[in-house]
C-alpha cells in the first residue's frame, strides 16, 4: 500500500515535471522558429528558400525515425532523451557563436535545423514511448492533455513575444532564449524515473541484442497486425503530403502576399494556440471517445475545409483589419482541430501498443507520416513561386477531404472500433 502510494506520488511529480519541461522547451523552440522564418523570408523573399529550411527539418526525421525507434526499444530511454537535449543545446550555442563572429547565413541555419531535427527525433520518440512508464494508466489521457495544454500556453506567448522582439533585438537574443530553455528542460528531465511503471521485458544478462534490421522488421510485423495502426499510417502519409500546401504557403501568403506586420502575424499564430488550448481543456474534461477514428476523420475533413478558406482574402478584396480578423479566426479553428484529431488517437495507441514495441511502432508512424512531406515541401514551394496561391490551396483542400472520406470510410471505422459513427455522435455530445 505504501509502495503504491509512493509510486502515485512520484507519477504526479512526473506529470507536472513533464508538463513544465514541454512548456519550457516548446516556448524556446517556437520563438526560435518564428524568428528564423521571418529572417529567411525577409532575406530571400522566396517561398522556395523557406521550404528548404522546412525540408531540413522534415527529411532527417523521416530518414532517422526507424533507427530512433530501434534505439528507444533497445537502450535506456532516459539516457536517449538527455543526450538528445544536450545535443540540441550545443547546436543552438554553436549557431550563436557563428552568428556573433561571422553573421547568420542560410547554410548555417540549414545545418542547425538538421541537427535540431535529428536530436528532436530521438528525444521525441523515446519520450513518447516512455509515457506509460512515467505515469499510471488512469492518468495517461490527462498527461497527454496537459502536454497539449503546455504546448498551447507556450504557443500563445511565444509568437506574441517573437512579434514584439523581432526587429527590436538582434537574432543572437532569440538564440540565447532557445539555448536557455533547452538547458533548463534537460535539467528537469534528468530528475524523472522513466521506469516507474514500465513493462519492458527484462532480458537475461549477457544475452545478445536483437539485430537492428530484425528489430525493425519485428516492429513492422507487429504494426501490421493492428488495423487501427495501419489505417492511421496510410491516412498520415497522404494527409501530411497534402497539408504541405499550408505548411509552406501560410507564412508565405501572410508575410509576402498580404504584408502582415510581424506583431500581427504573432497574434495570428497566437490565436491558433488559444484554439488548441481550449480544445485540450475540453478533451481533458470529457470521457474518452468511443470511436477516436471517427472523431479524427471529422477533424481532418474540417481541416481540409479550413485549408481552402485560407485563400479567401486573396480572392476577395478586404481591408487590412478584415484580413487580420479573418486569419485570427482561421488560426483559432485550425488550432482547435489539432487536439481533436490527435489526442484521442494518441491515448488509444498508448494503451494499445505493448511497451517493448512502442519505440518502433511510433517511429513507423512518424516515418510514414513524414515520408512524403519533403516532396510536398519541394513541390508546393515550387508551385507557390509560379502559380496563384488560391488554386493550390483549393485543389489541396478538395483532395484532402476526398482522401480522408475514402480511407476512413464507415466500414473501416466499424471494423476497427466496433462502434457505429452515429453512436460516436451521441457520445461526443455528452
Amino acid at each position: 500500500m505504501g509502495e503504491s502510494a509512493s509510486k502515485l506520488k512520484r507519477a504526479t511529480y512526473h506529470l507536472w515535471t513533464f508538463t513544465a519541461s514541454k512548456m519550457i522547451s516548446a516556448f524556446g523552440a517556437q520563438i526560435y522558429a518564428f524568428a528564423i522564418s521571418f529572417y529567411i523570408l525577409q532575406l530571400t523573399g522566396s517561398a522556395t528558400s523557406f521550404a528548404v529550411n522546412l525540408i531540413c527539418s522534415i527529411l532527417p526525421r523521416t530518414a532517422m525515425a526507424p533507427f530512433a525507434g530501434y534505439v528507444a526499444d533497445t537502450y535506456s530511454r532516459k539516457r536517449i532523451v538527455i543526450i538528445a537535449q544536450i545535443v540540441s543545446s550545443m547546436a543552438i550555442l554553436g549557431l550563436l557563436t557563428v552568428s556573433l563572429n561571422y553573421g547568420l547565413s542560410l547554410p548555417a541555419i540549414y545545418t542547425t535545423t538538421v541537427v535540431l531535427s535529428l536530436a528532436s527525433t530521438f528525444s521525441g520518440i523515446a519520450f513518447t514511448s516512455s509515457i506509460t512508464g512515467l505515469i499510471d494508466e488512469e492518468r495517461i489521457q490527462k498527461a497527454m492533455s496537459l502536454n497539449q495544454m503546455s504546448v498551447s500556453f507556450a504557443a500563445i506567448g511565444s509568437p506574441a513575444v517573437g512579434g514584439v522582439l523581432y526587429g527590436a533585438v538582434s537574432m543572437p537574443v532569440f538564440l540565447v532564449l532557445y539555448a536557455f530553455a533547452s538547458i533548463l528542460a534537460t535539467v528537469l528531465e534528468s530528475t524523472m524515473d522513466f521506469n516507474l511503471y514500465a513493462k519492458r521485458k527484462v532480458k537475461e544478462e549477457g544475452a545478445p541484442k536483437e539485430k537492428m534490421l530484425d528489430s525493425m522488421k519485428a516492429g513492422l510485423a507487429y504494426a501490421r497486425l493492428q488495423p487501427l495502426l495501419m489505417a492511421m499510417i496510410w491516412v498520415a502519409l497522404l494527409v501530411n503530403f497534402l497539408f504541405g500546401a499550408v505548411t509552406v504557403g501560410y507564412s508565405f501568403i501572410l508575410i509576402e502576399k498580404l504584408k502582415i506586420l510581424p506583431t500581427h502575424f504573432g497574434l495570428i499564430e497566437g490565436a491558433m494556440a488559444v484554439g488548441m488550448l481550449l480544445m485540450s481543456i475540453y478533451i481533458a474534461a470529457r470521457k474518452p471517445f468511443a470511436s477516436p477514428l471517427y472523431v479524427s476523420k471529422l477533424g481532418i475533413a474540417a481541416l481540409g475545409l479550413v485549408m481552402g478558406l485560407i485563400s479567401v482574402p486573396l480572392l476577395i478584396l478586404l481591408p487590412y483589419g478584415g484580413v487580420f480578423s479573418f486569419y485570427v479566426m482561421i488560426s483559432f479553428i485550425s488550432g482547435a482541430l489539432g487536439p481533436l484529431i490527435n489526442t484521442p488517437i494518441q491515448v488509444f495507441m498508448m494503451k494499445l501498443i505493448e511497451d517493448d514495441y512502442k519505440g518502433r511502432v511510433f517511429s513507423i508512424l512518424e516515418t510514414m507520416a513524414m515520408a512524403l512531406m519533403p516532396l510536398g515541401m519541394v513541390l508546393f514551394g515550387f508551385l507557390y513561386d509560379i502559380l496563384p496561391a488560391p488554386s493550390i490551396l483549393i485543389s489541396s483542400s478538395v483532395l484532402l477531404i476526398m482522401t480522408v472520406f475514402i480511407l476512413l470510410r464507415a466500414s473501416v471505422i466499424r471494423q476497427v472500433t466496433g462502434v457505429k459513427p452515429e453512436e460516436e455522435l451521441k457520445t461526443a455530445s455528452t
